[in-house]
């Protein structure tokens, strides 16, 4: 398929009317624009930033469709699409998968509009199950759509103090008790320390895990905007966070602890360090991310003091006659995880990689 079926060629520049948005495939020399758009649109999320088709291209090999609708020779409005064809999970066009906010980002409802006309068209060309729209706002309500996830996010008092007399007191205990323990936060762009702890946690909770070269990737492409916070026990690292930065916003996206750090309240402590260096450098906003409705992590966050928002992700169905549900509460997994918790960490970790590149 030529994606002049879809899409304007991207060397055509001459619309036959200035004020009509057209629409072009993200290339190298427009990376910066959009880049650069992104970051003074409101609507726009680190997860509409341009090196997430460097991302998940590398990282996965999935076809990416990065939008974008321009007016007047500048970018109003961008669409991150990746197509996903898996035989086990189907075949989807998502924005953004591996990523909790995507969809639309734009200025004016013209763009908004072609850039929307434009991925239906896509997602029919290609022949998907469904096109899928991960939004902060409903934007299709017209669209079957899930109420399964939330996010909590948090405004960062500027003064330290406040923050901390602001997490309930039975979790503020907790933060203290680690301090007790010797707990030690540092900044550390060790993959192999923090891969460790993430992944030892994500082998208890029975889920496939993502590769080093991922994270390898994600620390190379966002470079400063993507950290690396360690929380040490006598000189060992005990929990681990891969965090991103975005305008005004800390973004902890990745994280874990062995199996000591329940013991030593090592992930309480980790978060608290997080948010104090945030508050310290000026971050406003606390984005503790994405969880399920009902599961550990909800309570986790909302006993922080943090309140759940709605996400709205969105589905046009194509070929798919209902929703996707490939999620750990889905009843049919139920044996996969407890098949999964079994498995010795190496040989977990080796095939991991492999499932979860086709989930998104």
């Amino acid at each position: 398929m030529s994606t002049a079926d879809v899409v304007f060629p991207q060397q055509v520049k001459a619309p036959l009317f200035a004020d009509i948005p057209c629409v072009y495939l993200l290339q190298a020399d427009v990376v910066t624009a959009w880049d650069t758009f992104v970051i003074t649109c409101s609507e726009a999320t680190f997860f509409h930033r341009a090196g997430w088709q460097q991302v998940i291209e590398k990282a996965f090999g999935h076809k990416t469709w990065f939008l974008y609708a321009e007016i007047n020779g500048e970018i109003d409005g961008v669409l991150p699409l990746v197509e996903i064809n898996s035989y086990l999970f189907g075949h989807s066009l998502s924005s953004l998968p591996f990523c909790v906010y995507g969809g639309i980002a734009a200025r004016s409802e013209a763009a908004r509009l072609v850039l929307d006309q434009t991925a239906q068209r896509l997602a029919a060309r290609l022949k998907v199950d469904y096109l899928e729209y991960r939004n902060l706002k409903p934007f299709h309500t017209d669209w079957p759509a899930k109420d399964l996830y939330v996010t909590f996010r948090k405004e960062i008092d500027p003064d330290v103090e406040k923050n901390m007399l602001a997490i309930p007191r039975k979790q503020r205990a907790m933060v203290r008790k680690g301090a007790k323990n010797g707990l030690q936060s540092c900044i550390d762009g060790d993959i192999e320390q923090f891969f460790h702890a993430y992944s030892v946690s994500v082998h208890r909770l029975g889920t496939p895990v993502f590769s080093k070269n991922y994270f390898r990737l994600l620390k190379a492409i966002f470079a400063e905007d993507c950290e690396l916070m360690m929380i040490t026990h006598e000189n060992k690292v005990v929990s681990a966070v891969m965090s991103f930065y975005f305008r005004d916003e800390v973004l902890p996206y990745y994280g874990g602890g062995t199996d000591g750090a329940r013991d030593l309240a090592a992930n309480d402590f980790m978060y608290w360090e997080l948010m104090r260096r945030a508050c310290e450098h000026g971050y406003k906003i606390f984005d503790f991310g994405r969880s399920k409705r009902g599961t550990g992590s909800f309570s986790f966050k909302k006993n922080w003091g943090f309140e759940p928002q709605s996400l709205y992700y969105e589905y046009q169905l194509h070929q798919a006659k209902a929703l996707p549900d490939h999620n750990p509460l889905n009843p049919k997994y139920h044996l996969f995880i407890k098949a999964w918790q079994k498995l010795p960490l190496s040989l977990a970790n080796l095939i991991g990689p492999h499932i979860v590149r086709n989930l998104g």
